[in-house]
């Protein structure tokens, strides 16, 4: 028996093949769109993940330095330290600075915590060149996409830093790359103010600011004391805002992520819907271009249905090399992408799903139109 779908594939071979290859290109765009999502939610955890502390502890009334501002002050680390069940705690700062290369500023994310503290957030996995910090003041860790390499020197704010330590993969929840600073040093960019600020506040009866202020504190618990019950004690009896791990998890990626991730999968639903209408309109054009044929065979007597199977085949067989097509323009172009792009085979599988559905949908206006042709239509028109 002959093969209707195949046949007329091999016929149109080149144009099948280039339109396939234009729908790929779509799909591939919605799989960059999945992974940027997923990039997201990595990027979001990472800082999390590195820190690797129970407990963190906000200004009241707030949902941490992540998702909005947050103060407390830096001695409140020593009072959380002697609570019970508490391990090790530290302060430690958050803040978007601009380093200057060459012509251009670099918009870093800058953590400052306690040089001499048992909970650093640099990752050592992630360390690839130099060492993590060792002194309060001028000194600098970068991560690898910055451009920078070790020993440079930075200047930042009134003072110059030396690179010590490169890292690779480091970032903040929003993306951002991130650099490591002492805690004193970071206290001195965000919390000082300029020489003129400092006479203004003096003229107007403002005096003696506090900077020793900080935006979060980290604790870790020792062995068998449960998060909750010990940010329960926390948040009464310290009036302070008390996230577990998993709450501040939670925290990112409803408040930080989600609304960016919502906007997200609005592009990419578009962009399946435009897929599906262009396959739609691809399948009924090569119909079209096709009646007088599909009107011989019917005339000689072929049912209904083999050339129903011929369109849908065609369809389905458009739709899975579109996939396939997409697949590789997606694993081709991710890694150029300016912020974390994470590829994941549930999502490909997901996606081929509805490029199935999509295509068989698409598939019933040429079908209709098939049905309704006339076998007369092919003697002498």
């Amino acid at each position: 028996m002959i093969h209707l779908a195949k046949e007329d594939v091999r016929h149109t071979l080149g144009k099948f093949t280039v339109t396939a290859m234009g729908v790929g290109m779509l799909l591939g765009i919605v799989l960059i769109m999945m992974g940027v999502y997923r990039g997201m939610i990595v990027d979001a955890e990472a800082l999390l993940n590195d820190l690797d502390v129970d407990l963190w502890i906000v200004q009241e009334g707030t949902f941490g330095p992540f998702a909005e501002a947050s103060r407390v002050h830096e001695d409140l680390q020593y009072t959380i330290g002697t609570r019970q069940g508490i391990a090790a705690c530290s302060a430690i700062t958050f803040q978007n600075i601009q380093l200057p290369r060459g012509d251009a500023k670099i918009r870093v994310f800058a953590v400052g915590y306690d040089v001499f503290s048992p909970v650093n957030p640099i990752n050592p996995e992630k360390l690839v060149a130099g060492r993590t910090l060792r002194a309060d003041h001028y000194e600098i860790v970068v991560t690898d996409k910055t451009g920078f390499s070790l020993h440079d020197k930075i200047p930042i704010g009134r003072h110059e830093y030396t690179v010590v330590g490169l890292t690779h993969g480091s970032v903040s929840s929003g993306g951002d790359l991130l650099v490591y600073i002492s805690l004193k040093d970071a206290q001195e960019l965000q919390f000082s103010y300029s020489n003129k600020r400092i006479q203004t506040d003096r003229s107007r009866g403002i005096v003696n600011r506090d900077t020793h202020m900080v935006n979060a504190v980290t604790a870790r618990l020792l062995p068998g004391y449960n998060a909750e019950s010990v940010a329960r004690d926390l948040r009464q009896w310290q009036h302070k805002s008390v996230y577990t791990r998993e709450q501040q998890r939670a925290v990112l990626t409803k408040y930080v992520v989600e609304k960016a991730s919502k906007q997200i999968g609005m592009f990419t639903a578009i962009l399946v819907i435009v897929a599906t209408i262009i396959i739609a309109l691809i399948i009924y054009t090569m119909t079209l271009e096709k009646m007088k044929e599909i009107a011989i065979m019917k005339l000689m007597g072929l049912p209904n249905s083999m050339i129903v199977n011929m369109i849908v085949e065609e369809t389905l067989l458009l739709g899975v090399l579109a996939f396939i097509f997409g697949n590789l323009f997606s694993h081709a172009i991710y890694a150029k992408f300016p912020k974390r792009v994470v590829l994941e085979l549930p999502d490909a599988w997901m996606l081929f799903g509805v490029v199935v559905v999509a295509s068989v949908i698409a598939s019933f206006i040429a079908v209709k139109k098939v049905v309704n042709a006339d076998p007369a239509s092919a003697i002498g028109g």
